[in-house]
């Protein structure tokens, strides 16, 4: 898949997966922070987003060293998806 239609992918899987549906994708900048001061994501998402990764692109993580790498922002999950995924 190519990168750019893999990042507008990823922004309607977050927005639904996580439910925010006071979110549209053009809301999400490609490199705004997914934690803290940039979309405001917390723990229990990360878990949510990494199951997401599993669900839908068949990519297991289990070191939260390495979740923390693939999800700082949306260019970041794209480029893991693109080296890790397996569908």
């Amino acid at each position: 898949m190519e990168k750019t239609a893999l990042k507008e992918q990823l922004k309607t899987q977050i927005i639904q997966f996580l439910n925010l549906t006071d979110l549209t994708p053009a809301d999400i900048k490609d490199d705004e922070p997914l934690f803290g001061d940039g979309l405001g994501l917390d723990s229990i998402d990360s878990l949510e987003l990494i199951v997401l990764l599993k669900k839908e692109y068949g990519i297991s993580i289990n070191d939260p060293k390495e979740g923390r790498k693939a999800l700082v922002d949306i260019n970041t999950m794209a480029d893991y998806i693109l080296e890790h995924g397996k569908k």
